[in-house]
This record gives C-alpha cells, sequence and structure tokens, in this order.
C-alpha cells in the first residue's frame, strides 16, 4: 500500500520522537513547514509546554523567498531562547528532511548562538 506524503512524514516524525525528547535543562527545538508559512517552537516535553516560539506569519516577507524567511525565523527563536534563558536544545526537524527551509532554521538559530 502506497502511503501519501503526509502519512510518510508522520512515520517518520514518530520514529525521531521515540528517541528524542526535551527536558527542563535542554529543550526540544521543533520545526514545522506549511506550504506558505514555516514555524518554530522550543517545547519542555517534561512538562508539556511551549517555552518560546516564532513564525512567519507576522514577518515582513515582500521580496524575500522563503528560505530567507526561514532565516528570519531561525534568528527570532533564537532571540526569544536566549530571553528565556536558553542556551542548548535538542533540533527535532519534525519528519522533514534536513534540507532547505528546515536547515535554513536551524543554521540561523546555531548562528544567533543556540547550541544543538
Amino acid at each position: 500500500m502506497a502511503l501519501t506524503k503526509r502519512e510518510r512524514r508522520i512515520r517518520i516524525k514518530r520514529r525521531i520522537r521515540k528517541k528524542i525528547s526535551g527536558t527542563s535543562d535542554i529543550p526540544r527545538l521543533s520545526v514545522f513547514r506549511s506550504n506558505k508559512e514555516i514555524y518554530a517552537q522550543i517545547i519542555d516535553d517534561t512538562k508539556h509546554k511551549t517555552i518560546c516560539s516564532a513564525s512567519s506569519l507576522k514577518m515582513e516577507k515582500e521580496g524575500l523567498t522563503k528560505t530567507e524567511v526561514s532565516k528570519k525565523v531561525g534568528t527570532a527563536i533564537a532571540e526569544a531562547a536566549k530571553a528565556a534563558g536558553i542556551e542548548r536544545v535538542v533540533f527535532d526537524r519534525n519528519g522533514y528532511l534536513y534540507h532547505g527551509r528546515v536547515k535554513a532554521v536551524a543554521e540561523a538559530a546555531r548562528e544567533a548562538g543556540i547550541k544543538f
């Protein structure tokens, strides 16, 4: 039986989430990518709380590519994390390939000072 793209991604996501989870000391940086927008949030899985988040919804996107917007989201999530006192995270690519926009978020967050 052939899987749809979404079903395949969810299957991969479950496999990843078996191995990683965020703690109070080292929370999880999760990235969600839709066709138009990109979202990132830092989650403490032990308390089931989102510590901080950033998305491209309210950002100025005029004349920028989706990858450039993703870099801005990565920088924004890193600044929000620093404000919350977080320096290290575990990266959760959420079933997406570490490529393109997901990679842009991760690299921008690293450049802004978050370690993972």
